[in-house]
């Protein structure tokens, strides 16, 4: 039997703490998952579902995008895969007289844990303008409201079209399309906040910001470099493919802060052995500071560079551009500052470089710990100029592996969900339907914020996701939402989004990947891109969780037939009829999906062109692909304060809250931790088990507080430590941004500790 959702917030004030992990997975993952699904769905729905997960015939999970090989496992799914499954499918429900009960005041004290406990929302709510709690809204009333604000607005700039990473391809398609027809480009993204910078380094240096790999090519492998990434918690299948590398002799270096027991050792559930014994991951574990990454590789191309016959110059002849400049600006790297913004020693960076010399076919994987810093750009960039010196791209087992954190979110980009878009794609789509596409650039994430505040945006759409949770300076972000004239969010579950709104507030509730999507033509599937540029199709199994609900497609097409009304040529109503015209349509648009029906109907889907990866072509400015020579960045931190990461614990996703636990880090019944180095923690004073708040510190001189940490001496890379989010997201500044992609610098917070 499924259970009940909590009644109260669980006490977090005396989180337990215990030695961390050395070992991910194995049969504590298994028992855990078993008894999340069952408290959500119960034994029966848990068996049909979980068999669904990830399969040719299946959906695709909700959670991360890592890639499926052609053979499937019966259980292709990983612990928090599970986890966001159940959650999803859950049996629980939140209906109005759910909303009668909890007025607004009381929504806003909730933690988020809770909010996502409470189960699937089963109908469109509206909250008025000076009302204290949601009331039921039919759905043509709840667009008609939508049109009112849209069509008041003094521009189209003045609304903003949000999408999380979980939109399907075919409701990005139309949630652009619809945005650029209404004449405006702000279509800010989860991207913004996470993998922008390797998509602004990808694009310059390789001239396409996607990844270069496919599944294969990991297995080929010689070297797996993973750097600012945690697999074992934030993309736990990804361990299944590093330990078959390692079972065919790749040797792997993990480059990161805090030690992580899926890098160490991954205890497979899919096998006896793996369960019983598991696989030694690292072969070499590199303890950077936070920050240091660019510092380090800069170094190891300067040595890659002055060791005879280490560069391909062939590759480097025929296929880049700038390889002078690299050399000149590597002959300025310094072993004495390398360590100093590393914190590595000499005979650690050496051991690094044997392993890179002695590979003939490499891949760099990364992750937030690259992408969140002021530097991340040009991190990003060093990394390539590493694989470029040793022509490992375009080559089998070789190449750039950004790995995305959220299930289709490379995938809307690719529909066009982007502030920035590029000009021949708004011509495909002005050509195909007959419109006009501002040229304008849009606003990311961090502006719209921005344009909130000072009140230049007036409406917020957001598709999916839980903007409030996820974005950063979080005082200030919700005093920007505050001021909008209406919030909409369309979304499966309650977040803190919900209860943070505008003066007028719609909640529109949808399908999620697991249910059943049936419209006029009969029934209907979505497709998704993965971090591999792999499409395919994905089906919901189970009856909806409501017979309130709209699907994503559905709810875009009538708020586009709403708000643009008969003006408008764009066959909405037959979009929303048959998902399979939306399809057509994006063949004509997209490159890379012609014949787009036909492909997908294939049971593995198809890959999408990579012109570096297939052709060794790269269509950047130059031609060629580019080596890059930024000045080394690495963050100075004053005498007293550390440099404050923001992570995930394993009882989270993103924003989705599944417990309060983070077993692999030793950390039970509370997430307001602080993780520091013991001598650190000696220096300052800070005993383990004590209390602390933790005070950012800006160039602008505003106080940012979060109170009440329990300190917890861990062993974290000196001068380095570590939070959870969205705890701590009111810790970072709003300006507090990468260079080029705007990223929050959420990976390089200065903090000092003050008495809790």
């Amino acid at each position: 039997m499924a259970t009940k959702p909590p009644t109260g917030d669980p006490v977090q004030d005396a989180p337990q703490v215990t030695p961390p992990k050395h070992a991910a997975a194995g049969l504590p993952a298994i028992g855990h998952t078993l008894r999340i699904a069952q408290q959500q769905m119960g034994v029966t729905r848990t068996a049909r579902t979980l068999l669904k997960v990830n399969q040719k015939n299946g959906f695709d999970c909700p959670g991360c995008a890592w890639p499926e090989g052609d053979k499937r496992h019966t259980a292709e799914f990983c612990e928090n895969g599970a986890k966001a499954v159940a959650e999803e499918a859950t049996l629980r429900r939140v209906t109005p007289a759910f909303f009668a009960a909890h007025p607004l005041t009381d929504l806003a004290t909730r933690s988020g844990y809770w909010l996502g406990q409470q189960g699937r929302i089963t109908e469109p709510m509206y909250l008025p303008e000076g009302a204290d709690r949601y009331e039921a809204v039919g759905w043509e009333k709840a667009f008609a409201i939508i049109a009112e604000e849209l069509t008041a607005l003094a521009s189209p700039d003045e609304a903003l079209f949000y999408t999380s990473g979980r939109t399907s391809n075919e409701a990005a398609f139309l949630f652009q399309l619809f945005a650029r027809e209404f004449g405006t480009n702000n279509l800010p993204d989860c991207s913004n906040m996470c993998h922008e910078s390797s998509g602004s380094a990808l694009t310059e240096t390789i001239g396409i910001g996607k990844g270069s790999v496919s599944l294969e090519d990991l297995h080929q492998a010689d070297l797996i470099i993973v750097a600012g990434q945690n697999p074992g918690t934030n993309h736990p299948r990804m361990l299944s493919a590093l330990e078959k590398a390692k079972t065919a002799g790749a040797k792997i270096i993990s480059v990161n802060p805090l030690p992580e027991a899926g890098m160490e050792r991954f205890k497979n559930p899919q096998t006896p052995v793996g369960m019983l014994k598991g696989t030694a991951l690292n072969d070499l574990f590199l303890q950077i500071r936070i920050g240091g990454d660019q510092a380090l590789f800069r170094l190891l191309n300067k040595l890659v560079i002055e060791t005879d016959g280490a560069t391909d110059e062939a590759f480097v002849r025929e296929h880049t551009h700038g390889y002078e400049e690299l050399v000149a600006a590597a002959k300025e790297a310094d072993w004495d500052e390398t360590l100093t913004a590393t914190g590595l020693t000499r005979p650690e960076i050496e051991r690094a470089l044997a392993m890179i010399l002695a590979s003939k076919r490499t891949i760099i994987c990364w992750a937030m710990g690259l992408t969140q810093h002021k530097h991340a750009v040009a991190t990003i960039r060093e990394v390539v100029n590493l694989l470029l010196l040793r022509g490992n791209i375009g080559r089998p087992g070789a190449g750039v592996c950004p790995v995305r954190g959220h299930s289709n979110v490379q995938g809307d980009r690719t529909m066009g969900i982007f502030e920035r878009p590029a000009p021949a794609f708004l011509d495909a789509l002005d050509k195909e339907f007959g419109i006009t596409s501002p040229r304008g650039h849009g606003y990311d994430v961090v502006r719209s914020i921005q344009a909130l505040r000072d009140g230049k945006a007036k409406v917020l759409f957001a598709m999916g996701g839980n903007f409030v949770g996820a974005t950063p300076d979080t005082e200030v972000t919700e005093a920007a939402i505050r001021k909008a004239a209406l919030t909409v969010h369309v979304s499966t579950k309650l977040n803190r989004s919900h209860a943070v709104t505008g003066r007028r507030a719609l909640i529109l509730p949808t399908l999620g990947r697991t249910d059943k999507d049936v419209q006029a033509s009969g029934k209907q599937f979505v497709t998704v891109e993965d971090s591999m540029g792999m499409v395919h199709a994905s089906r919901g199994n189970l009856p909806p969780a409501s017979p309130h609900l709209l699907s994503e497609p559905a709810i875009v097409a009538r708020m586009a037939r709403a708000v643009l009304g008969p003006a408008s040529a764009t066959p909405w109503e037959e979009f929303e009829r048959d998902y399979a015209s939306i399809r057509d349509r994006i063949s004509r648009v997209v490159p890379g999906f012609e014949d787009f029906n036909a492909r997908v109907a294939r049971p593995a889907g198809f890959q999408l062109p990579h012109a570096p990866r297939d052709e060794r072509r790269f269509p950047t400015k130059t031609g060629k692909a580019n080596f890059t020579a930024a000045p080394v960045e690495y963050p100075r931190v004053p005498a007293g304060r550390l440099l404050l990461q923001t992570l995930r614990s394993h009882d989270q996703y993103n924003t989705t809250i599944y417990g309060l636990d983070d077993r692999y880090r030793g950390i039970t019944g509370g997430r307001r931790v602080v993780m520091v180095n013991p001598e650190d923690a000696a220096e300052l004073g800070l005993a383990d088990g004590s209390y602390t708040d933790l005070v950012s510190e800006w160039k602008d001189g505003v106080e940012r507080r979060a109170p009440g940490f329990r300190v917890v001496h861990y062993p974290t890379a000196r001068g380095c430590a570590a939070a959870y989010y969205p705890e701590t997201n009111v810790l970072v500044p709003l300006d507090s941004t990468a260079d080029t992609s705007n990223t929050p610098a959420s990976k390089s917070v200065v903090v000092r500790f003050e008495p809790a």
